[in-house]
C-alpha cells in the first residue's frame, strides 16, 4: 500500500513539473532510435532509460521507439536516414562518423585510453562537445556519449598468447580505414562488415574472428561459434547518441532541452550498465566455452609497438591540432 501511494505520488508530481515545464511548448512526437546492439546490452538499456525520462518530461507527448539489433539496417544506412530525416536518432561507435568528419577517427587509435575514467573525462568535457559540434554541418545533432568499453579479440583457429598469434587471422572489422590498417600491421587479414552480417560470416567461417568489447561478444553469443577470447584491451569505444538535425530544428526550445537532459541523465545510467556487464560478460562468455588468455606485459608493450606507425599515419589524416587537444585533455585527467 505504502509503495503503491509512493507511486501515485511520483506521477503527480511528474504531471505538475510537465505542466510548468512550457507543456504548451511540446507537442505529440514519434522518435525512431536505432542501434546495432541487441535488447539487453548496455547500449540499448541506456536507450530504454532515455525512452522512458522523454516519456515522463513530456506528460507521455513524445513517444520513443526503440529498434535494436541493426533492424533499420547498418550504421552507414542508418547516418544516411538521419541526414534525410527518415530515423530520427541511432548511437553509434563514434569512430564511424569518421566517414562524416575526419576527426573523428581519432576515437578509433588504439590504446588512446587506459581506463573509463579517463574516457569520460574526455567525451564530457571540452573536446568530446567541440567533437560533436564538428557534426551539425553533416546534419547530424551530437547528444551524449554512451559507452562501448574496450575492445578484445576473438577467433576460431588459436588462443593468443603473443602478437604472433594474431598474424594470419581472417579479423572482420568496423568498416573505416584505421581499422583496416591497424590489423594488417598486425599480420592479419582485415574483412570490413556491417555489425548484422558479422554472426553468420563466423559462423559459416567466412572470417576466423572479429573485435569486440566483452559484453557486444556476449550479448550477441558469439561464444556459440568463436572458441578463443584474447583480452587485448587494445581500442576503447564511445557511443555518440545522435539526432537527425532536419528533425531537431523542427523541435521548439523547450522540446530540445527535454531530449538533452534526457540524453544526459540516461548517460549517467548506461555507463554503470556498462561497467557493471563487463564483469558479468566474461563469467557467460567462459560458460558459453570460450577459453579466455590476457597478453603478459610485454606482449602488449609489442602490441603497442607494432600499432605506433599507424596512430602517426592517421594523426596526420585527423589534424595534430585535434590529436594534440585529446592528449592535453588525457594529461589533464591523469593528474
Amino acid at each position: 500500500m505504502k509503495r503503491l501511494m509512493l507511486k501515485t505520488l511520483a506521477a503527480a508530481l511528474a504531471v505538475t513539473a510537465f505542466c510548468g515545464a512550457h507543456a504548451q511548448d511540446i507537442k505529440e512526437r514519434t522518435i525512431k532510435f536505432a542501434t546495432q546492439n541487441p535488447k539487453g546490452h548496455p547500449i540499448v538499456l541506456g536507450m530504454e532509460k532515455f525512452a522512458d525520462l522523454v516519456k515522463a518530461k513530456s506528460g507521455g507527448k513524445i513517444k520513443v521507439n526503440l529498434f535494436p539489433g541493426g533492424v533499420l539496417g547498418g550504421d552507414a544506412p542508418t547516418v544516411s536516414a538521419m541526414q534525410g530525416g527518415t530515423i530520427e536518432m541511432a548511437s553509434m561507435n563514434s569512430g564511424i562518423l569518421a566517414s562524416q568528419v575526419k576527426e573523428f577517427a581519432v576515437y578509433d587509435f588504439p590504446f588512446m585510453f587506459t581506463n573509463s575514467k579517463e574516457a569520460d573525462a574526455v567525451v564530457d568535457g571540452p573536446f568530446g562537445k567541440k567533437m560533436h559540434a564538428r557534426l551539425d554541418a553533416k546534419g547530424l545533432v551530437g547528444l551524449t556519449y554512451y559507452e562501448l568499453g574496450f575492445r578484445a579479440i576473438t577467433n576460431s583457429k588459436r588462443a593468443i598468447t603473443k602478437v604472433e598469434d594474431i598474424a594470419g587471422l581472417k579479423l572482420r572489422v568496423i568498416p573505416n580505414p584505421i581499422n583496416l590498417d591497424w590489423v594488417k600491421a598486425l599480420g592479419a587479414n582485415p574483412t570490413p562488415l556491417a555489425f548484422p552480417e558479422v554472426y553468420a560470416a563466423l559462423e559459416q567461417g567466412a572470417i576466423d574472428g572479429q573485435e569486440n568489447p566483452v559484453t557486444v561478444i556476449a550479448a550477441n553469443k558469439f561464444y556459440e561459434v568463436q572458441k578463443h577470447l584474447a583480452l587485448t584491451n587494445h581500442q576503447y569505444n564511445p557511443q555518440s547518441v545522435v539526432i537527425s538535425k532536419k528533425f531537431w530544428d523542427t523541435l521548439s526550445g523547450a522540446e530540445k532541452k527535454l531530449i538533452a537532459d534526457a540524453a544526459n541523465e540516461s548517460t549517467i545510467y548506461q555507463r554503470q550498465q556498462a561497467r557493471e556487464q563487463a564483469k558479468t560478460a566474461l563469467d557467460a562468455v567462459k560458460k558459453g566455452g570460450m577459453q579466455v588468455t590476457e597478453l603478459p606485459a610485454a606482449e602488449v608493450d609489442k602490441l603497442r609497438d607494432k600499432m605506433r606507425p599507424v596512430v602517426a599515419k592517421y594523426a596526420v589524416t585527423v589534424g595534430q591540432d585535434v590529436v594534440k587537444e585529446l592528449q592535453d585533455e588525457l594529461a589533464k585527467a591523469r593528474k
